[in-house]
């Protein structure tokens, strides 16, 4: 079972289990007396105060009235597995699906479950989701900033027949699951940043990680890890040094997470069955309609500080960018490139 990886205790120190418990019962905005929640949790009124002390820092704004108790002013709406099943209809049992408080990095639990022998999951696809990532990785080893509830963040396990070699440009697949998922929920013009980036209005939105296990001539078992901002709140935005925007700020009304994680599956499971078949080639043109720099001026920064200037040319059929350089077209292929537009 999932749950038994989950024993974050990064998790442990910034948000106890009875934090949760907590938050979810002041859910419905109304006041409650530090006494009752006190019995009903068991815990000392003293306790109930001590756990709700510093969360402002995550975003969170808590009122306290002596005499009435505390009101959360801007509750999560959490997510429910019940209700992502829902949403799934009849392809719900294709999903094993595991929401987790506080987790360091969906990612990484899944990584660790996929190196198992005991591991199996040829007929579904296993999803790990969680209200609060405290150690979210995006490439570069950059950090994944989300507050408690404010993004969409979770990966999805699948043991593909590939093999690596037969994986070039799956997270641009992915990019167009994600995108064609946006539009059907009522968010339209989201484009995408070679090779994995979500945009919107040259804001970045979310962003993808893929992660392998296996070996590079036998199929291997893939971790697609996905986050994407729904409704950020001032103390997270603080920490990201780059322009960022919301689904909140692109609607009046952000929306329902629960239904927004299962259009993102169902669009995952049809283009992950299309990769199976037929490798990125046949969503080759459909992925360069949604590229933010096609026939844009751009620089490609290397990893070793190096940078090449040229015009994005479009992808090739293994996801390889391409390149017009003074010197001809280039291919260039690696998740260690970072792509900026020139201005």
């Amino acid at each position: 079972m999932i749950q038994g990886w989950i024993t974050d205790t990064i998790c442990d120190k910034i948000m106890k289990p009875l934090t949760f418990s907590i938050l979810r019962r002041l859910s419905d905005g109304n006041y409650h007396s530090g006494t009752i929640l006190g019995e009903a949790l068991q815990v000392s009124r003293a306790t109930i105060s001590n756990t709700l002390h510093g969360l402002d820092q995550y975003g969170l704004v808590i009122h306290r009235i002596t005499g009435k108790g505390y009101r959360w002013l801007n509750p999560v709406q959490w997510l429910e597995s019940d209700q992502i099943r829902s949403h799934l209809g009849e392809h719900a049992d294709n999903f094993r699906i595991t929401i987790a408080d506080c987790i360091e990095s969906t990612n990484s639990i899944l990584l660790q479950q996929a190196s198992t022998p005991a591991f199996s999951g040829h007929d579904q696809y296993t999803v790990l989701a969680t209200e609060l990532q405290t150690g979210g990785r995006g490439r570069r080893g950059r950090t994944w900033f989300s507050g408690l509830g404010d993004s969409l963040t979770f990966s999805l396990s699948w043991s593909s027949p590939c093999t690596m070699q037969a994986l070039g440009g799956l997270s641009l697949a992915v990019g167009i699951a994600i995108v064609k998922a946006l539009t059907t929920i009522g968010i339209p013009d989201v484009l995408l940043k070679w090779p994995n980036d979500i945009l919107y209005d040259s804001r970045k939105l979310g962003g993808v990680l893929i992660e392998l296990h296996g070996d590079m001539l036998s199929p291997v078992k893939v971790v697609i890890g996905i986050g994407l901002n729904v409704h950020m709140k001032d103390p997270v935005k603080q920490q990201i040094d780059q322009a960022v925007i919301d689904l909140a700020s692109i609607v009046r009304l952000p929306p329902d997470r629960n239904q927004l994680l299962a259009v993102l599956l169902l669009e995952l499971m049809k283009v992950l069955h299309l990769f199976t078949q037929h490798g990125f080639a046949p969503m080759r043109d459909e992925w360069i309609r949604y590229h933010a720099y096609h026939h844009q001026s751009a620089q490609v920064n290397f990893p070793d500080g190096s940078h090449l200037d040229g015009i994005v040319g479009g992808v090739a059929e293994d996801g390889a960018l391409l390149l017009d350089t003074s010197n001809g077209q280039l291919q260039l292929r690696g998740g260690e490139l970072s792509l900026r537009r020139l201005s």
